[in-house]
């Protein structure tokens, strides 16, 4: 009996609009049922795009957070090239001021020792490194060799406590000795009188007596003078021009190791010699003279009638 109704009903839709009206409204009485059927598999898929999404989008974040932490590490790179750079533009430039014969070198160790200022740079006696030589960079005298190695050398600062260096005040000439403190940042003038004209500001230059560093290079800058009216000498401190702290790279100076007596004959003599060669250039050899003598006079020629 379905059966054939539901045959009935089959025919009569596909060939006569008669059951269009009553297939509307039960298309809208069942669609809440297709919704709900189709509400699982809707739910499944926007689920999976969602967390699909969400994979990609914290894939992608990790991939950028590693390319921003890439260039972050170059732009960090980049910047200590940069200042690798100045400071080397700096230490040329201080080396076309230099009038004796430089080398440069490199820092490459510290003195773990807190009561010593030492430092090890990367020339040794393979290089012509000499002990005692001076370490200057870009700003002024670091100190000088006190230990030569084959590859390697070991400086010691003008701050450590057992240094000192002739220096002389640029304004006026005043000589003093600078010594060490054992502070990286400052410096003092030893047995300086009260009455002495040392002011702040004034630069402190090597004056070349010793005959260990070489005159005229910068040393420190003078930043406090006290006077005690109790006190024959006067408190000077100064402050190193060069950046003990904080340069890499430094100039070992060749200075002439001859003193001034010996620069001095050395030069008379060799004044001696040039003056001695001139006179022989001048002077005929006696071979030439007596060519020139057994040479005959060309006779006149003989006027013509």
């Amino acid at each position: 009996m379905f059966v054939v109704l539901s045959a009935a009903l089959m025919v009569v839709d596909a060939r006569l609009t008669v059951l269009q009206p009553l297939r509307s409204q039960l298309g809208l009485i069942v669609e809440p049922v297709y919704w709900l059927g189709r509400l699982p598999v809707t739910l499944w898929a926007g689920a999976t795009q969602e967390l699909s999404s969400r994979s990609d989008l914290a894939a992608e974040n990790e991939k950028l957070k590693a390319e921003s932490l890439v260039m972050q590490q170059r732009l960090q790179k980049l910047a200590a090239l940069t200042e690798q750079n100045v400071r080397l533009r700096e230490l040329l430039n201080s080396s076309a001021l230099v009038d004796d014969d430089v080398l440069a070198t490199e820092l490459i160790g510290i003195d773990p020792n807190p009561y010593t200022h030492r430092i090890l740079i990367d020339k040794g006696s393979k290089d012509g490194v000499l002990l005692g030589q001076p370490v200057l960079d870009a700003r002024g005298l670091m100190g000088q060799v006190v230990e030569v190695m084959p590859y390697t050398s070991r400086v010691l600062l003008l701050t450590d406590t057992t240094h000192s260096i002739p220096v002389q005040v640029n304004r006026n000439g005043l000589r003093a000795i600078a010594s060490g403190t054992g502070n990286p940042e400052r410096l003092e003038l030893r047995h300086v009188a009260d009455t002495a004209d040392v002011k702040e500001g004034d630069l402190l230059l090597s004056s070349g007596l010793g005959q260990r560093f070489p005159s005229g290079y910068p040393v420190a800058v003078v930043t406090e003078v006290i006077h005690d009216s109790g006190q024959p000498f006067a408190i000077v401190r100064a402050m190193p021009t060069a950046n003990l702290n904080r340069s890499r790279y430094m100039l070992l100076v060749f200075t002439d190791p001859r003193t001034p007596e010996q620069r001095a004959s050395d030069s008379a003599e060799a004044q001696e010699e040039a003056d001695r060669q001139a006179r022989e250039q001048s002077t005929p050899s006696p071979a030439q003279q007596d060519g020139a003598s057994d040479t005959p006079a060309t006779p006149a020629a003989e006027p013509r009638q």
